[in-house]
């Protein structure tokens, strides 16, 4: 066990865990996610206990994040990245506490590969987040409008229509035979309001 507790192997456990808590949360349901990012963190609160941190070199740790998120918000100001980078590498090399207090217990060089890995794990994974987020919605239902089908059952308070491939619920002021063709004239929700049409007379379909 005493190899967990060698500060190197100890910060990689932690950058690991990071990763795939990260991962777990976006990507829930999964399971064997969430019972690694459980058994991860164990192990991280395991370490904690047995070989403490520096308070200060944590501190610089959330400094970093924040000017990461600020790097993510402008990314044409790459000053904030920079800082970031700066501040993780610092942190992650003094994390954990050393005899000598200016020398890290953290290979400088293992701090800074690491660091830059997690920095570009988290860059791509929170410019995805934005995009879906910021993205129009794949599925307009207002398509439908205007767009003609056919009444799969009777129709008058409730019925169910076909509409190119997909069924939909429908509803009509007037009772609508099956077989009848219909066209949408409007939607709430996912429920069509219909009325019905004459095939053979295309002019009123496009009116």
């Amino acid at each position: 066990m005493e190899i967990l507790l060698n500060p190197n192997i100890a910060y990689l456990i932690l950058a690991f865990t990071l990763m795939i808590t990260v991962l777990a949360i976006l990507s829930p349901g999964t399971g064997i996610l969430e019972l690694g990012a459980l058994f991860m963190l164990a192990l991280v609160a395991w370490e904690v206990y047995n070989l403490s941190f520096n308070w200060w070199a944590l501190i610089t740790l959330a400094l970093g994040m924040g000017f990461f998120f600020l790097a993510v918000r402008r990314p044409k100001q790459p000053v904030f990245l920079i800082v970031s980078i700066a501040a993780l590498v610092i942190g992650s090399a003094f994390l954990i506490p050393s005899d000598v207090w200016w020398k890290p217990a953290v290979n400088p060089v293992l701090a800074l590969l690491v660091s830059l890995m997690l920095t570009g794990f988290f860059w791509v994974v929170t410019h995805k987040i934005l995009e879906a987020r910021q993205a129009p919605p794949r599925l307009d239902l207002n398509l439908v409008l205007g767009e003609t089908g056919e009444a799969k059952t009777d129709i008058h308070e409730e019925g169910t229509v076909l509409i190119g491939s997909e069924l939909w619920s429908a509803r009509s002021p007037d009772r609508i035979p099956r077989g009848t063709h219909v066209q949408v004239t409007g939607r709430n929700g996912f429920v069509l309001d219909v009325i019905p049409i004459n095939i053979s007379a295309p002019e009123e379909v496009n009116s």
